[in-house]
């Protein structure tokens, strides 16, 4: 959850940065009192068309330029407008928190917890500002069936809920029966008679916090210990016997959950392939004992619109998409390269295969792009079977477009807007010359 979270955050702030692909974006002031007012009308409409069309890809809320002036460019709504008022730029400046980037997010100003902020400075006399509902991580924290009785909770430092899967806690405190375990803890996990508490810090300062009853967890164990206290009524002796064999019965449910999270803490649940952290620790081994001569791939494959396929079929729809990208995955790369799912729709592969004899290290990557988009194509899902469900991919090589996985992550990232940029469904490889 904890990672699900920091990449949703991450994906938000990508997309905040392409605005600045408009360049009257960041050059344009409109407190500036030598604008000329025609001149300002058309330039203002030009940053509006451009933030117009990059709100529509994740349905924010808003998606705007707030002036010194609080001047408006953009799509800010009149909740915001309404909640900050004269203070719209002033309040909206003290979310900034984070120097170096010039950014922060922030929730429950005025006590309103309804909207998730995220704030960047363009330059002095102007910001940028995005706002999502906080209902829509509820894709976000997507929670397994096998998991129900687990609940999840975000909270800002003060650990006020920005979120809760019971869905009546928004704004409330953290109970302090949960709150007492974990509270001053950045990622720590609690098991005691009554609770099993797990807390990890994520973005700016903010807590996912997930708990669940003890007794839920060892339910059968409970249930042993009342046939317990039964047989050592009847029988003294043969029910002390009884209660060692028991015990050791008692123990296998803890077992066995425990090996169950063990394999979690590596494999994806929907996909079976590498989850975030596991993919990002064997990418990094890997190439930091490579040679520079041995040729590798990052790719990058981000679902396109996946959202409305949760928001049009269902979670239960979006989970049999997942797993098919997996499917597909597995199917398209060796055993000998790395696949994980690195965020909610994103996915990851390092290529460790060389090229087949006579074949160029390019043409092979090409062709392995060209077979998963091939796969995309035919990828419908729903119940009439009509629903597309295509791909954008982008890949960078090792070690012409960096020699770690921040670097090689960085150019397929770039090669993967590029894809997004260019209609979607389609790929885009890294623009540096790629030996055979």
């Amino acid at each position: 959850m904890k990672l699900n979270m920091d990449s949703y955050l991450s994906r938000m702030e990508t997309i905040g940065t392409l605005a600045f692909a408009e360049e009257l974006t960041y050059t344009y002031d409109a407190t500036d009192p030598n604008n000329d007012e025609y001149e300002a009308l058309n330039i203002e409409k030009t940053i509006s068309d451009k933030l117009y069309s990059l709100c529509i890809m994740e349905n924010f809320v808003d998606y705007g330029i707030v002036y010194r002036n609080n001047h408006l460019v953009g799509k800010i709504s009149n909740g915001t407008t309404n909640l900050f008022g004269d203070k719209i730029f002033e309040d909206l400046s003290k979310v900034i928190t984070r120097k170096r980037t010039r950014d922060g997010w922030a929730a429950g100003y005025m006590d309103n917890f309804k909207r998730i902020y995220y704030v960047k400075r363009i330059h002095d006399n102007a910001l940028l500002v995005i706002s999502f509902y906080t209902a829509e991580l509820e894709s976000v924290f997507d929670n397994p069936e096998t998991m129900n009785d687990i609940t999840i909770r975000l909270t800002n430092q003060d650990y006020n809920i920005l979120y809760s899967s019971d869905g009546d806690e928004l704004g409330l405190s953290l109970p302090y029966d949960v709150m007492e375990r974990i509270q001053n803890r950045n990622s720590a996990t609690v098991m005691d008679n009554d609770y099993l508490v797990t807390v990890n810090a994520c973005g700016d300062d903010w807590y996912v916090i997930c708990s669940v009853p003890t007794k839920i967890i060892l339910n059968e164990k409970n249930e042993m210990e009342l046939y317990i206290v039964l047989i050592a009524c009847v029988a003294g002796i043969l029910s002390a016997v009884l209660a060692i064999v028991l015990s050791v019965r008692m123990t296998r449910p803890v077992e066995s959950y425990v090996s169950t999270l063990d394999e979690q803490a590596h494999i994806d649940r929907l996909t079976g392939i590498l989850n975030k952290i596991s993919f990002e620790e064997y990418t990094k081994s890997c190439l930091e004992h490579e040679l520079p001569t041995v040729p590798h791939v990052l790719i990058l494959v981000d679902l396109d619109n996946f959202k409305g396929v949760n928001d049009t079929l269902g979670h239960a729809y979006g989970d049999k998409v997942l797993a098919n990208v997996g499917r597909i995955l597995m199917e398209t790369f060796s055993e000998s390269d790395y696949l994980g799912r690195i965020g909610g729709d994103e996915f990851c592969v390092l290529m460790n295969t060389p090229a087949p004899n006579g074949k160029s290290y390019r043409e092979f990557i090409e062709e392995k792009c060209q077979a998963l988009c091939e796969q995309f194509h035919n990828n419908y899902t729903g119940d009439d079977g009509k629903y597309k469900v295509s791909a954008s991919i982008g890949a960078a090589c090792f070690p012409e477009c960096g020699r770690d996985f921040a670097e090689l992550y960085a150019m397929a990232d770039k090669a993967l807007y590029s894809s997004k940029e260019r209609g979607k469904d389609t790929y885009t490889i890294a623009e540096t010359e790629v030996k055979s």
